[in-house]
């Protein structure tokens, strides 16, 4: 099994480090790692330490670098616009896109999302997000931490769209995602519409700033799952897995 990663805010390249504050907490007393066992350290920015464990307290380990390397950011990136959702759905597919390899996720108020980021609910709300997001990259072993950007409109979205390679998930689409022209390199833009779908004059705005509609296959997808979906076919496309 791959070992457990753990994050900090630079990697060392050799020697000793002493991991501790929430991580150093969550590899001592919660994952319990004794000396002699092996972890990874990584800096979410592509740095990545092999480390064995030479000494462990309450809430602090002591690791010796047993190799260093520094990876590249896969081609092409990949983008999704996640439209909110109610209940857990949003962090359910924040959580699942990470998993499979999304760059970043947009978080976009649609005109059909019954959710409404506002005020401190959505200060909290974009929070969990970005936690969820944190917490799967490194469940996942993942070497670069997806972003999760600020929340978007319509407009500003379409304003995106323009500068990449963008698709819409729409169940009315012509062309399957899976035949859809995708660039090896730059940016692939997804968007997932919200459980009522990408509205009319949505679709319109995003075709126009150049945005191709594409359907996954015959089933209708839940906004927690589409995403996830969609990312599993353009990472197979794009040679991303391999």
């Amino acid at each position: 099994m791959t070992d457990a990663l753990f994050l900090v805010p630079a990697v060392p390249e050799s020697g000793r480090y002493r991991l501790d504050g929430a991580e150093g907490h969550h590899a001592a007393d919660v994952v319990r790692l004794r000396a002699g066992e092996t972890l990874l350290l990584g800096d979410g920015a592509g740095a990545v330490a092999d480390c064995v464990v030479t000494a462990v307290a309450r809430g602090v380990l002591d690791v010796e670098v047993t190799r260093y390397r520094r990876l590249p950011a896969r081609e092409p990136r990949l983008v999704v616009a996640q439209a909110l959702a109610k209940g857990d759905r949003g962090e359910l597919a924040v959580q699942a896109m990470t998993e499979v390899g999304v760059d970043e996720i947009v978080p976009w108020q649609a005109a059909r999302s019954v959710v409404r980021w506002q005020g401190d609910r959505g200060v909290r709300s974009l929070a969990r997000w970005r936690t969820t997001a944190r917490e799967a990259a490194k469940q996942s072993r993942r070497a670069f931490l997806p972003t999760v950007a600020d929340p978007v409109g319509t407009a500003a979205l379409a304003a995106r769209l323009a500068g990449a390679s963008a698709y819409v998930l729409h169940e009315d689409a012509d062309t399957p995602l899976a035949t859809a022209p995708v660039p090896s390199t730059g940016t692939v833009l997804l968007v997932v519409g919200p459980e009522g779908g990408v509205a009319p004059e949505e679709l319109t705005a995003f075709e126009t700033a150049g945005a191709t509609p594409v359907r996954l296959g015959p089933e209708v997808l839940r906004t927690s799952t589409a995403g996830v979906a969609a990312l599993a076919v353009l990472s197979a496309a794009t040679g991303r897995w391999h």
